[in-house]
């Protein structure tokens, strides 16, 4: 009997040797992991070495359970988290920042009576915690907050959202139809798991609008952005060429330290990536690039020691060939919490998310507004946009307060997914398009708008020319297209006052300086030179156009169809032409700005793309190809009468070409004897005597 009692008792001492000894090689890799930033992975050894240790080894279950915690906390476990952290406070862990991570995670868990005790409790300890304060604060507003929603719309969207974590949405293209988002759904890249997220390595995807407007399922995106390794949280430069990310590196050996990449657009794929490099600091993470609407700073989070306290957001000048220094926004929009994921509206509001500053819960989000007279204002958008969880990665549909967001709430396992959101606003706005007059957008174009209220921007226009700016009522703007190679526009506006949102709508038609422009809608008598009365708004148009543009001069001319006599074509073109020219120097237009010259019908018409484009469109359908030329043998081959009427009627027709653009200057003066001369020699070559009637 006492052999066997022996034996047992070996036995038992055996177990629990091995199992002490499993704790320690479980606590170890927990360490281990943990020092390297994999959460995931820490959690489950802490997990397993807090199972292995005897209930009455308090000391140590209470380390293990604070850790397991800790770790929870940072992948967003939150359920699991405010457990870890009371089993830590019950067997008395020497750490008193329990009580404000448990508070915390209970504050995100809406959870805000339980989490007010442990923000008191926390504040024994240390009365000044700004954290502490923030978070009872918050324990107060979110009820209330909750209590009276404000007029945001959210809805989850199935269509961008998987089984797993999707996240940080960003809309693409002029018209806002493709949405690049992040996931760790099945089809990212590779099969390991994240050590730091326990899920696949986010990769990015993006989804597209149908001809119906409606959004397709989501696809991996195209080119060489995603690897093997995390890439998410994406953002778009203003003009749409250049796309920075967050990209996550792994090593067994070393923590993971977020980086910032960027990549070009080559049509509709995106060219391998490159490193952004913001600093020599190799042991700091860079993440959720943001850049402003002017295009010149790059807005990314940081946990740089220079910081207020845990992330920051920070910002970088983006140089031709780098970037500038860093520069930490500060208060009030850093705080000793986190501040993440920054996003601008194309107003220039910044938007960004953080469980500093009060809120309901994880990370809300957050409006930052410059005022004349108090400075940054930051304020918290509330409820239903915020909820306990976290609400993060805003996008907007152009100017307007709608567009999506990603939010755990919901979510058991705090995974993120996609919402949209819509926030009904009295919006006074202006839309514009740039473009060729008689030709296409002008892609390159900017535009100078100026208001009284001191107003003074330069808008950069769409891929299709277009623009779209956000008024001021009351306030009266002046809008002048420009582009290389062409003559300004100028457009006027008074916003008025409203109960409803307006939007404006304007034309830039561009002349362009080294081709020549039709002038629309110039009508003359029957077989005479005299203009008619329903010319009159072209040519006040072409009057505001010398003035938009005082150092051009321009030659006036005049054509006419094959039909009559050369020579009498060429009399009454010329004629016409100065008629022109007359009504432009009565209208305070200086004479030697201009030169009539009457072509008569030895310049037929030269089709360009646009117009041919126009006349297969038009009725009679008119079949023509670019660089065709309207001549009298080009025409007649035309059987179809009607047919040939339209061609006839584009050969009489009334142009302007610009000759000069130093005029009024000291750089090429110009000299009016010497273009009148070279016209003259040009009437004279192209006359005949022929003296046949034309219309």
């Amino acid at each position: 009997m006492e052999r066997k009692i022996l034996h047992i008792f070996i036995y038992v001492t055996a177990l629990m040797m091995v199992a002490c000894s499993n704790e320690g090689i479980a606590f170890k890799k927990a360490e281990q992991s943990y020092a390297i930033g994999e959460y995931y992975a820490a959690s489950i050894n802490y997990k397993k070495s807090y199972s292995r240790c005897a209930p009455k080894d308090k000391a140590k279950r209470g380390v293990r359970a604070f850790m397991m915690g800790e770790c929870y906390r940072h992948i967003g476990y939150t359920q699991k988290a405010i457990a870890a952290y009371q089993n830590a406070i019950r067997y008395n862990v020497g750490d008193s920042t329990a009580f404000l991570h448990i508070a915390r995670q209970q504050l995100k868990a809406g959870q805000y009576k339980q989490a007010v005790q442990n923000f008191n409790r926390y504040l024994e300890f240390e009365p000044g915690s700004e954290l502490a304060h923030s978070g009872l604060l918050s324990c107060e507003l979110g009820p209330q907050w909750k209590a009276k929603p404000n007029q945001y719309k959210v809805k989850k969207e199935a269509i961008f959202n998987s089984r797993r974590s999707d996240y940080s949405p960003m809309l693409v293209g002029d018209d806002a139809d493709q949405l690049v988002l992040s996931s760790t759904r099945n089809d990212a890249t590779g099969e390991d798991i994240s050590g730091v997220t326990g899920l696949k390595f986010g990769d990015l995807f993006f989804s597209r609008k149908n001809e119906q407007g409606k959004w397709q399922p989501v696809e991996v995106i195209e080119g060489e952005v995603n690897t093997e390794y995390d890439e998410g949280a994406p953002c778009l430069s203003p003009d749409g060429k250049t796309m920075y990310f967050t990209r996550c590196s792994s090593d067994p050996d070393y923590p993971r330290y977020a980086e910032i990449w960027k990549s070009q657009r080559s049509d509709a794929t995106w060219s391998k990536p490159t490193k952004c490099a913001i600093s020599r600091d190799t042991l700091t993470s860079f993440a959720h690039p943001a850049v402003s609407p002017d295009g010149q700073w790059l807005y990314f989070v940081s946990d740089s020691p220079e910081g207020e306290g845990g992330l920051d957001i920070w910002r970088t000048r983006i140089l031709d060939n780098g970037f500038g220094g860093m520069e930490n926004l500060g208060r009030p929009i850093n705080t000793a919490g986190d501040e993440m994921f920054p996003a601008f509206r194309p107003n220039g509001d910044l938007y960004f998310s953080s469980d500093g500053h009060p809120g309901m819960g994880g990370l809300d989000i957050f409006i930052a507004r410059e005022d004349s007279i108090r400075g940054t204002i930051v304020e918290n958008q509330q409820y239903p946009l915020n909820s306990a969880a976290d609400d993060f990665g805003m996008t907007f549909e152009g100017v307007h307060n709608r567009g999506y967001f990603c939010s755990s709430r919901n979510d058991g396992k705090g995974w993120e997914h996609i919402f949209s959101f819509e926030c009904p606003e009295i919006l006074q706005t202006v839309t514009g398009w740039v473009y060729e007059k008689d030709g296409y957008e002008l892609p390159e174009a900017l535009v100078y708008m100026v208001g009284n209220d001191g107003t003074n921007q330069k808008l950069s226009v769409k891929g299709d020319g277009s623009f779209t700016q956000v008024l001021t009522p009351g306030v009266d703007y002046v809008l002048l297209g420009t582009c290389k190679g062409y003559l300004n526009v100028k457009n006027e506006i008074r916003v008025e006052e409203s109960e409803e949102s307006h939007e404006y709508t304007l034309q830039f038609p561009l002349p362009p300086i080294n081709v020549p422009v039709l002038i629309d809608n110039i009508f003359y008598e029957f077989d005479k030179a005299d203009l008619t009365p329903e010319s009159t708004e072209a040519l006040d148009k072409l009057v505001e156009m010398m003035n938009q543009n005082p150092n051009i001069t321009i030659e006036l001319s005049a054509h006419c169809d094959y039909r009559g006599n050369d020579a009498y074509n060429q009399r009454l073109s010329q004629r016409r032409a100065e008629s022109v020219v007359r009504y432009l120097v009565e209208h305070d237009i200086a004479q030697e700005r201009l030169t009539a010259v009457g072509y008569g019908e030895s310049r037929p018409k030269v089709i360009t793309k646009k117009l041919a484009e126009t006349l297969l469109a038009g009725t009679p359908k008119v079949t023509v190809h670019e660089s065709d030329t309207l001549t009298e043998d080009y025409i007649l081959a035309i059987k179809d009468k009607d047919e040939q009427e339209v061609l006839n009627a584009l050969n009489r027709r009334t142009e302007f070409r610009v000759l000069r653009t130093t005029y009024g200057t000291t750089l090429n003066e110009y000299k009016p004897e010497q273009e009148e001369q070279k016209a003259s020699t040009r009437r004279r070559e192209e006359a005949t005597d022929d003296d046949d009637f034309v219309f």
